[in-house]
């Protein structure tokens, strides 16, 4: 149980998923957060009366506690944390689509100030594998790169999507960490540097992640969906009509095990149990939930819970004692236990009921038995998926077809499944007319992922009025929405690649007959399918395009425009200025006309910068994932040498080697 000890009213906006405290002179805990004006304010309650030097760093004219560093761009992303190995306070790093800022609040100075190309949706400060030196790792566009105190480039790969979290933490029990990464593709991944340790697939994209002990960790999803993995096996997760805005580990009840501490956008806060997910607080405030980060802001030697919300409120909390937990629980948690208890017995009258019944019908074994639900003791519930192509009235899907072997009638059917039915569950209830010992249920899997079909259906006779329930899981394969082609009229693609894979045939046999539904099993791996969302055939496409360098070069000859153009305008800015004091208005009524024409071709020239800027993006993105499929295609150190290879192609200009490390694995010829 947690108590609220101090709230603060700030007068700034907070952007979500953009709050860190951080220790900038080594001593004084200071919240830092970031606004939507393109400012980052620090708030310092402990050194009232020292105002900053007059750098990036200015005093808030709101409050005398907040100092407010100038971004001059939308901030993506911020942390706090030690940096370089002399230095005795936090660094706080400030991201953007364009560039990385390390910056020294104490002294008022940056540290460095580097441009990334792949943007920063995320970031993480701390020690990743072998490398010896704390990183700032940020997460952009298919790519992770990480930098050191000097702004040293240190660590870079890539993956397969847009990165949008990241967490270090010791996923495999080594004593080094791993960096987890969350992105739009609804994958956690797992890199041991750059090496990709494993993937586990989610159903939306993962917003949010953070470390609770040991290689256990939460995750929160875009669907509103908060949960808790040990390693690759998944604890528990809850969904929710609202988003978690940030999650965090605190132990709130003194166990010496965290809690999973959830923001939410409705305002609410809760703590969950690292087991169960068991609500054990929460607390509401006015507004959704920006961040949620802990400290010792009293300076009291006790470390508090601190949430804040987006408009600028902040509590802290601290574990209540125990004379005071009894006193401080929930009025609405002895009124819970009540209601589910009461449901409790009433589930176990009606099910001591159905016994009654059932023992009364038995001994007669006449008309009353198919009423009371009685069947054939070979009853068993069968289930298939095969592919099915678009007709004119219906999509291309996957049919389950959910049976028995008898006589019996399905009278309803229900599937759990993640990612697959709005609600992630699906029912099926047969009209009376339409009662048969089968049921046939459409699927269309939004994405190649592997799922699990959780299927209850109610079995019995075709008079009954009471039912069996029958209980089976069966695994939708990744690639289900492929159908095999036998078609040798096809038209092929004009697109192929070829690679050498150091796998037997009968491996990779083996591995097409676990993950795409074929009508019966192969013994080639010769095999053509048609995907069914596309239309197309199931192909490997890698073609050079060429257009990063040109965008590069668009985009280098746009700024030194603007540079030149923000020169002349500071001349003619002098020039006005001289007129006006020597009263000499026509000329400085023609200089500002210039400087009134000058910044509209200023604003257009942005304009063609910022739809550059996008393309090049796109493009770059297209070249990571390029990459990432090309290390794919190989294991081991291969794998490394591969995306390192690539990488190094690309900082020498070098297209021709790039195309053939991805074909051979190699540059050489």
């Amino acid at each position: 149980m947690l108590v609220p000890i101090f709230t603060l009213k700030l007068n700034h906006k907070i952007n979500p998923r953009m709050v860190a405290i951080g220790k900038y002179d080594g001593i004084h805990p200071c919240l830092t957060a970031a606004t939507q004006a393109g400012k980052v304010f620090i708030h310092n309650p402990h050194t009232r009366g020292q105002r900053p030097a007059a750098h990036r760093l200015s005093q808030s004219t709101q409050d005398n506690d907040i100092s407010l560093l100038n971004i001059n761009q939308a901030v993506s992303c911020l942390t706090a944390g030690t940096l370089g190995p002399n230095t005795t306070g936090h660094t706080l790093l400030v991201g953007s689509q364009t560039n990385l800022l390390a910056y020294d609040v104490h002294d008022n100075t940056d540290i460095f100030y580097k441009e990334v190309t792949d943007g920063a949706n995320a970031i993480v400060l701390g020690k990743l594998g072998d490398i010896q030196s704390p990183l700032a790792i940020i997460g952009g566009n298919c790519a992770l790169q990480g930098f050191d105190f000097e702004g040293n480039d240190r660590f870079w790969t890539v993956t397969g999507d847009n990165v949008r979290s990241l967490v270090l933490c010791d996923f495999t029990a080594d004593g080094k960490n791993e960096l987890l990464v969350g992105s739009e593709d609804f994958d956690i991944r797992v890199f041991r540097e750059d090496e990709l340790v494993t993937e586990m697939a989610e159903n939306e994209t993962v917003t949010s992640l953070c470390h609770m002990h040991g290689s256990r960790f939460g995750y929160a999803l875009a669907n509103g969906t908060v949960g808790v993995y040990d390693r690759t096996a998944r604890y528990w997760r809850i969904k929710s009509k609202n988003h978690a805005m940030s999650i965090h580990a605190f132990d709130l009840n003194a166990d010496g095990v965290v809690e999973l501490i959830t923001g939410w956008s409705n305002g609410k806060i809760d703590a969950r149990s690292d087991r169960t997910g068991e609500v054990i607080f929460k607390d509401n405030f006015s507004s959704s939930v920006a961040g949620v980060v802990e400290g010792d802001y009293r300076m009291d030697g006790q470390i508090q819970l601190i949430c804040t919300s987006v408009e600028g409120e902040v509590r802290g909390y601290l574990p209540a004692s125990k004379e005071m937990k009894g006193n401080l629980m929930d009025a609405s948690v002895e009124q819970d236990l009540i209601r589910e208890l009461s449901q409790r017995k009433q589930n176990l009258m009606l099910e001591l009921r159905n016994y009654e019944e059932n023992a009364k019908a038995l001994p007669g074994v006449s008309e009353g038995e198919s009423k009371m639900g009685v069947i054939p003791a070979n009853t068993q519930l069968q289930t298939a998926l095969s592919v099915r192509r678009a007709t004119e009235s219906q999509r291309a899907h996957i049919e389950l077809n959910i049976s028995t072997p008898n006589e019996t009638i399905i009278r309803a059917v229900l599937i759990f499944a993640e990612g697959i039915f709005e609600g992630e569950s699906h029912v099926v209830h047969p009209s009376a007319q339409n009662l048969s010992c089968c049921v046939r249920v459409p699927i269309i899997p939004p994405k190649d992922i592997p799922v699990d079909l959780h299927i209850k259906a109610f079995v019995g006779g075709k008079t009954s009025t009471q039912f069996h329930v029958f209980e089976i899981t069966r695994q939708l394969p990744r690639f289900s929405m492929y159908d095999l082609n036998v078609d040798p009229s096809a038209v092929q693609p004009t697109g192929k690649v070829t690679f050498s894979i150091n796998d037997r045939p009968q491996r990779v046999v083996m591995w097409l007959n676990q993950n795409f539904l074929l009508p019966e099993g192969i013994d080639s791996p010769d095999i053509t399918f048609t995907a069914l969302r596309g239309g197309g055939l199931l192909k490997i496409n890698m073609q050079p395009s060429g257009e990063v360098d040109e965008f590069h070069s668009v985009h280098q000859k746009l700024t030194a425009a603007m540079a030149d153009h923000s020169n002349y305008i500071r001349n003619m800015l002098v020039q006005a200025e001289d007129a006006r004091l020597m009263g000499d208005w026509r000329n400085m009524k023609k200089r500002y006309i210039e400087l009134y024409d000058l910044n509209r071709d200023l604003i257009n020239e942005y304009k063609i910068r910022s739809n550059n800027h996008n393309a090049l993006l796109a493009r770059l993105k297209s070249v990571n994932q390029a990459i990432q499929r090309a290390g794919r295609l190989r294991v081991g150190k291969l794998k490394t040498q591969v995306i390192t290879a690539c990488r190094d192609a690309i900082k020498n200009n070098n297209i021709n080697a790039l195309f053939k490390i991805m074909k051979a694995g190699t540059a050489s010829s």
